[in-house]
């Protein structure tokens, strides 16, 4: 059984614990929050008697072997270093930090202490991904892929109106490409890997942080198209064209129908049964790993993870967008 700490009171993390309840070996001991009364209200929700105020304190506890960081992105690096530093293992949701050299922190921190560091990106291990996977050769060499994902965001209406919650705060290292753009980018790393370079645009918010944006990258025999917004909607597909054909995903962020339409104008669907609650894999891929010993996920692995946080960074540098945490 593995005993968890949630650090973060929101809808993520109900998300979060509702998937993780269906694995066995899954055990929510604790909760963090900033404040006693928040951190009971949510404790209360699921039954656990254990709470804390203080990062420090909760780290050492050995009533925890791993905790789940579902906290704004700005603390994301400081509270995981402090939790790996007293041997807890970390699951941090995406993105896993602010930046570049954040995360190069994290990572040797995980290192030091021999524990387990995984970014919380759930769509690289979805059936309906592994079925990308594992029919990309029918669609023959490779030539683009489009990454889409725009939603809308219900803050932005409260923007709108005056009030910047923290979906639009810089100070909380957020925004548009950090929020949802990850989700085009991230499957891209894991199929190509890095690209050789980037063009980046987008539409920067009075706040200081994106509200949409697209990012062109080129490699040697392909290139990419990543599109992605919060202050508009998409109701078009992601796509990886091919020379034989096309494979179509109907959300990139999380792939519910997955089909090959190649050139002679044959269809094949190639559409996996998954859990409703998509998270479910993620936490299984942690647990798995927390339990063969292995300190690093090699689908979300240290590589693929600094690779997408180097291309958000310079993206965020074309477009001007910078947070407190870069001038650290």
């Amino acid at each position: 059984m593995i005993r968890f700490c949630i650090v973060g009171t929101n809808w993520i993390t109900e998300e979060f614990i509702k998937a993780a309840s269906h694995l066995q070996d899954f055990s929510l001991t604790a909760v963090y929050s900033r404040t006693e009364k928040r951190a009971k209200e949510f404790a209360d929700m699921f039954n656990v008697e254990t709470i804390f105020t203080d990062i420090e304190s909760m780290s050492k506890s050995n009533k925890i072997d791993a905790i789940y960081i579902a906290s704004p992105n700005c603390f994301h690096a400081q509270q995981a270093i402090t939790c790996m530093n007293n041997g807890k293992h970390v699951l941090c949701e995406k993105p896993m930090a602010s930046n570049t050299a954040e995360l190069k922190q994290m990572i040797n921190t995980a290192k030091k202490n021999n524990v387990l560091l995984m970014e919380a990106l759930k769509t690289t291990f979805l059936p309906n991904f592994k079925s990308i996977q594992d029919n990309l050769h029918k669609i023959g060499e490779v030539r683009r892929y489009i990454g889409v994902y725009c939603q809308y965001s219900s803050r932005y209406d409260t923007y709108k109106e005056g009030t910047v919650l923290n979906a639009f705060n810089p100070t909380f290292s957020n925004g548009s490409l950090m929020d949802i753009g990850v989700y085009c980018l991230y499957p891209l790393v894991v199929l190509f890997g890095k690209p050789e370079r980037i063009k980046a645009n987008g539409i920067t918010l009075e706040s200081g942080v994106d509200g949409e944006g697209s990012i062109l990258l080129q490699y040697e025999e392909k290139d990419a198209v990543v599109m992605y917004s919060k202050i508009t909607n998409s109701y078009i597909f992601s796509e990886i064209q091919g020379e034989n054909g096309s494979i179509l995903i109907d959300k990139i962020h999380s792939p519910e129908k997955v089909q090959i339409c190649y050139r002679d104008g044959s269809v094949e669907d190639i559409t996996q049964s998954q859990v409703n609650n998509t998270m479910y894999y993620e936490v299984k891929e942690f647990i798995e790993l927390i339990k063969k010993g292995e300190l690093e996920s090699s689908t979300n692995s240290y590589s693929n993870s600094l690779i997408v946080t180097e291309i958000m960074e310079e993206s965020r540098q074309q477009m001007g967008v910078v947070y407190p945490a870069d001038k650290d």
